[in-house]
């Protein structure tokens, strides 16, 4: 059985169309991308995977349960986390508290005991921020704890960020364009750092993403968008073969 199952999913725009009868089954554990040049909708399908937009038409299914309505907070606590193009922590707060906070979806104290201190209150603290923790332990950011999220190299920045999206406990990882702003030896690393996710966290993995030496190197299945539409799938091997994704891609400067 897939964990996601996207089935004719559109979205329009005031009459435009961004997204046009999409197709998408993974299955648990895979590792996929989505490529196309810019504009051609893959953030879309990402907003409406989360519920950041309502499609206008289709399913999106997670282990059967339909998303399609459903608030972005409702399907994070389903189990889907994301990272986004643009780098989008709490700058000013420090390091621990931007994975503390992804925690709070879980709490098990209650507003009056929170306001008042009392209850489980404190017992809920401790072990939120034991396990925020662990979890920049397991980064090698434990270390930046207190600094400012701000304050972090880039590529450091975006490891904190996919360090929130995990301390949710997906069982669905999106990374929009994870590679954005990196050099070919972060690249390599980077690519190094995702294989480890996945099998650290035992998660699935949708990625977009326009280095094509990493989309080439650790992506098992592709999906190609042009202008919304779905112009080809398949193995990375067929994808650079396909002369629909080489036209797609003229003018672009991606060697695929």
């Amino acid at each position: 059985m897939p964990l996601i199952e996207i089935n004719k999913i559109t979205h329009r725009f005031a009459g435009l169309c961004a997204v046009s009868d999409f197709n998408l089954a993974v299955l648990p554990h895979e590792l996929i991308g989505i490529i196309g040049p810019n504009g051609a909708g893959k953030t879309t399908v990402f907003n409406l995977i989360t519920g950041v937009y309502r499609a206008s038409e289709g399913s999106i299914k997670l282990e059967g349960k339909e998303l399609v309505g459903l608030t972005p907070h409702q399907i994070t606590s389903s189990g889907i986390a994301r990272t986004f193009q643009n780098i989008r922590l709490f700058r000013e707060l420090s390091v621990l508290d931007n994975v503390r906070i992804a925690h709070y979806g879980q709490i098990a104290y209650t507003p009056a005991e929170a306001l008042l201190h009392i209850g489980r209150f404190h017992a809920e603290e401790k072990r939120i921020t034991n396990q925020a923790m662990d979890l920049l332990s397991i980064f090698k950011l434990d270390e930046s704890a207190n600094e400012k999220a701000k304050n972090l190299p880039y590529g450091l920045q975006r490891r904190l960020e996919i360090a929130r999206a995990l301390a949710t406990e997906p069982r669905l990882l999106l990374l929009d364009e994870p590679a954005a702003g990196m050099n070919p030896n972060e690249i390599i690393q980077l690519m190094e750092f995702i294989r480890w996710i996945r099998q650290t966290f035992s998660v699935t993995i949708i990625l977009i993403e326009h280095q094509m030496r990493l989309v080439m190197g650790i992506c098992e299945r592709l999906v190609v968008l042009d202008f919304g539409a779905t112009i080809a799938q398949g193995l990375p091997s067929q994808i650079q073969a396909n002369p629909k994704v080489m036209e797609a891609y003229l003018g672009e400067e991606v060697v695929l």
